[in-house]
């Protein structure tokens, strides 16, 4: 007799591996890992062959970078959507489209549950959870952190947990501070971060961008073109959107643009220190305010920086699959309709 399969949300860290063998162990399911490309820039082959040696039954890699420009990075920027006066929303705006296909690949395996390994005090796991409920009310959520059969209180115990079962444990290059990486932002927390008294280690921290201070002396100009609210080219070279980033990330970093470092309210109910670097993110923000300003009539422009700041609330607390959310897309996405020109930035006017 067939087992029950569970869909798991595998990044190829230390905890989706620990929960291969955790999920079989204690709920003697077949595992299929699901690993989701938002532009992380892994070695997914590698990452692959963990999941299937750990234990998986099956892994799929998804190439959702596309997607994830167009489908949520493209509304956010339309209605420049911003947390707290600094937050881009980027791990925010990923993680509906990763819930999303997480259920899609539990209805083509035929899956009775969704794990995924977001802890206890963090923004993830409601963000998960409430985008597999918008499109799967009927399928299991586990979430590994909270469940009563996890007993592992610390990175030591899991290193453990796959020693003793003489599994493979996944190292990174740096395990100090805990991150998350997509094609719109890397964030950063921990180390001395946790003091608010403490300025950040650049240097140690910093993998995108280069300090202000490093940045070159005679500054540079990035021109980008816009149609109907969205960016379609780069210094005159049309692009599509992976494109656009990828290019926008690279001037952006090494230019010094897009460094954040707050201290923000997360929808758990906790403080939470971050440093986000968001290269072309900052410079297509600015583009783009500039040119509502140029095209938007006083009123649009002002009703519309009200919806921003609900629309931004909505992202964080991971409210994108509600008619709340997608009232405000539309309400912001007709008079985008009328907002195309070219921005020619100086990106030393962002620092």
């Amino acid at each position: 007799m067939s087992k029950d399969k569970v869909i798991l949300a595998y990044s190829g860290g230390l905890d989706t591996t620990v929960i291969i063998p955790w999920l079989k162990e204690n709920y003697d399911y077949d595992v299929i890992a699901v690993c989701i490309d938002v532009g992380q820039g892994d070695d997914w082959s590698k990452i692959k062959d963990r999941a299937l040696k750990t234990g998986a039954s099956a892994c799929y890699v998804v190439d959702a970078r596309q997607e994830y420009i167009e489908e949520y990075i493209w509304p956010a920027v339309k209605a420049n959507c911003v947390y707290e006066d600094k937050y881009l929303l980027g791990t925010s705006t990923a993680r509906p489209l990763i819930g999303k296909i997480l259920v899609e690949y539990a209805r083509q395996e035929g899956a009775v549950a969704i794990c995924h390994g977001a802890t206890g005090k963090g923004n993830d796991q409601i963000r998960f959870e409430l985008a597999i409920k918008a499109f799967a009310p009927d399928l299991k959520v586990i979430a590994a952190w909270r469940d009563d059969k996890w007993d592992m209180d610390s990175r030591e115990a899991e290193i453990k947990y796959l020693e003793d079962r003489g599994l493979e444990v996944p190292m990174k290059k740096d395990q100090s501070y805990s991150r998350d990486e997509n094609i719109w932002h890397l964030s950063h927390e921990g180390l001395e971060l946790e003091q608010t008294e403490n300025e950040p280690n650049w240097e140690h921290m910093l993998q995108l961008t280069t300090t202000p201070e490093k940045a070159p002396e005679e500054g540079e100009y990035v021109k980008i073109e816009f149609e109907k609210g969205i960016p379609v080219a780069v210094n005159g070279k049309k692009k599509n959107a992976l494109e656009i980033m990828l290019e926008l990330n690279k001037i952006g970093g090494r230019n010094g643009v897009g460094l954040v470092d707050i201290c923000e309210n997360r929808c758990v109910g906790m403080k939470s220190r971050g440093v986000y670097e968001t290269p072309g993110g900052a410079i297509l923000y600015a583009a783009h305010e500039m040119l509502d300003h140029l095209c938007l009539d006083r009123d649009t422009y002002h009703f519309k920086q009200q919806i921003a700041l609900r629309m931004s609330e909505l992202i964080y607390d991971g409210k994108w699959f509600t008619t709340l959310f997608d009232y405000y897309k539309a309400v912001v996405a007709k008079p985008q309709g009328g907002v195309l020109g070219l921005v020619d930035v100086a990106l030393s006017m962002l620092l």
